[in-house]
Parts: structure tokens; sequence; C-alpha cells
């Protein structure tokens, strides 16, 4: 039976966005293959995060995305914020009451959600 090992992100530029995603989650660069293919490991991701260089990616909505959970106790605020700061785009909240995330954008056009526990 195959596992889940890696969720590979293509982009024109591996190495700023391995580093970038490195920096957010607690993790590091792992592997660096000149540049074309950069893997991520953190404590907080089950899977290493892989980035491999395209000539040209993907336009519009990616199909697969990261959903990221804020550690509990963390104001939903306080999190966007320090990701927005950190040069991702806050697309918007969604959800309800009961419910609820934030979706993103880093810093190559990648969507990715923050969401609250559960």
């Amino acid at each position: 039976m195959a596992r889940l090992g890696m969720i590979t992100f293509d982009t024109a530029d591996p190495r700023p966005l391995a580093a970038w995603w490195a920096e957010r989650l607690g993790g590091k660069i792992v592997h660096d293959m000149d540049g074309w293919f950069c893997m991520v490991q953190a404590d907080a991701v089950p899977v290493a995060l892989g980035f491999q260089k395209i000539a040209d990616p993907t336009p519009g909505k990616n199909r697969v995305h990261l959903d990221l959970e804020r550690s509990p106790g963390e104001e939903r605020d306080a999190v966007v914020a320090e990701w927005t700061a950190a040069g991702a785009t806050h697309l918007g909240t969604r959800g309800d009451e009961n419910f609820a995330w934030d979706t993103f954008e880093d810093p190559a056009g990648n969507q990715f959600c923050i969401s609250d526990t559960h």
C-alpha cells in the first residue's frame, strides 16, 4: 500500500518559495538540487513539501492546497496579521460560527487555508 510522503508545488523559482514555507512552518530545506527542486521538512507538517521548477506554472487556482490549523488559543486576527506580514495575501474568511477558515496565497500565488482547530 502506498502512503503520502510529500506534497509538491510547481513553481518558477523553487528556492525562495521553499525558504518562505520553511520559515512559516518552523522547518528547513533538507534537499536542494541546484535550485530546480527543494524539499522542506517541518515538525508541524506530517509530510515533506516539495518545490519543483517548471517553465510554465499552471495559471489560476491550484487544484490541491494545504489546509493548516491555527494552534489552540491563537487568535484569528493575529494569525492573519502574521502571515500577511510575512508575504502571504489574505483572500478572505469563510465558513460560519461553528467552523471558519482563512484563505491565503503564498508569494507564488498558491492558495492555502488556515482554519480553526478541529
